[in-house]
């Protein structure tokens, strides 16, 4: 009915003890009272009707209890509890530069890096409701595919659309992340945030990388970067007269470049050389930027000793008419 920390005064309850050890007194004072006496028989006495006044003048004492155990509970003060919340959430803006070059189409990641990288920035996202989302893609050359939305539904439809060639080949990384600058420079959210992936060295585009991330510095954004691909070589699909063969391509990642980009603007450089690997990097990006919420609880406590305070003197007052007036003693 109530748990412990609704009762104000929780330790009066202990005085519920002394009901069974006034049970046992009444039992035993009972006892007492009958006198013993001799009798040559009883028959005379089993052919005398039982009054059930005798029976119901124990009632008395069962009221007592009950007046008593009422006032105790009444004593502890039990109440109910009503709380209500407001929570206050203060979301994280998130950029996605994914590179889209010819490379991402190798096969070191099942099934290529491209699809391994959008299937894990899906699940990525997915897990994060609150959160503003943004997709930028560069290759040759950078382009904002979604703005910051919370319109997740949306973000997922349009990764369906992204593919290698939709734009001019090469590696802009210096554009892909002044890119995403730009759509976080007049965020006012807590944490303003940027995922790079590649896996490529810097070949393209009209912005120096350092230069972007001094920019990204500047705007308090802090920028993860991923290098995605295995060491060595790795199966690159080419077309041939014979249709389509996997010859082995050198993988070329400018780690030095993405781990100072990293560390210029507090982000953290990872290196994903399979899928599961790529997991692993999304899901500690994932624990390192978590979305502040203040909850605020607001507790009202209501007494509700009153019901029991008012049925104990309703059963006392019936105990002292049945002790004056249906029970009464006479000398």
């Amino acid at each position: 009915m109530f748990r412990y920390d609704e009762w104000a005064n929780p330790e009066y309850l202990w005085l519920l003890v002394i009901i069974p050890l006034l049970i046992i007194w009444y039992w035993l004072r009972q006892k007492r009272r009958n006198p013993d006496l001799s009798f040559s028989g009883i028959r005379v006495f089993e052919e005398m009707p039982k009054s059930p006044k005798t029976w119901l003048s124990h009632s008395l004492f069962v009221l007592r209890l009950l007046v008593l155990s009422l006032l105790i509970i009444a004593m502890a003060r039990p109440q109910s509890v009503s709380s209500r919340q407001n929570i206050n959430i203060e979301g994280i803006d998130i950029v996605m530069a994914l590179d889209v070059s010819s490379s991402m189409l190798a096969r070191d990641l099942k099934p290529d890096r491209l699809e391994a990288s959008k299937a894990v920035a899906k699940d990525f996202i997915s897990r994060r409701p609150n959160d503003r989302v943004s997709l930028v893609i560069f290759s040759g050359e950078a382009f904002t595919q979604v703005p910051l939305t919370t319109d997740h539904q949306m973000i997922y439809t349009l990764f369906r659309e992204i593919e290698s060639g939709m734009i001019e080949d090469g590696t802009a990384i210096g554009d892909g992340l002044a890119t995403s600058v730009s759509r976080l420079k007049d965020s006012e959210a807590v944490s303003k945030v940027i995922i790079l992936l590649t896996d490529g060295v810097n070949n393209s585009g009209s912005l120096d990388p350092r230069s972007a991330a001094e920019l990204a510095k500047m705007f308090g954004i802090r920028v993860y970067t991923i290098g995605v691909g295995s060491q060595g070589f790795a199966p690159y699909p080419v077309q041939t007269p014979y249709g389509i063969q996997m010859q082995q391509m050198e993988v070329q990642i400018d780690e030095e470049l993405l781990k100072q980009i990293a560390l210029t603007t507090g982000g953290r450089y990872f290196r994903a050389e399979d899928n599961k690997m790529l997991r692993q990097v999304y899901d500690e990006i994932d624990q390192l930027e978590k979305s502040k919420i203040d909850i605020q609880e607001f507790r009202k406590k209501h007494e509700k000793f009153i019901p029991f305070a008012m049925i104990a003197l309703l059963l006392f007052t019936l105990e002292v008419i049945l002790r004056f007036l249906v029970f009464r003693k006479f000398p």
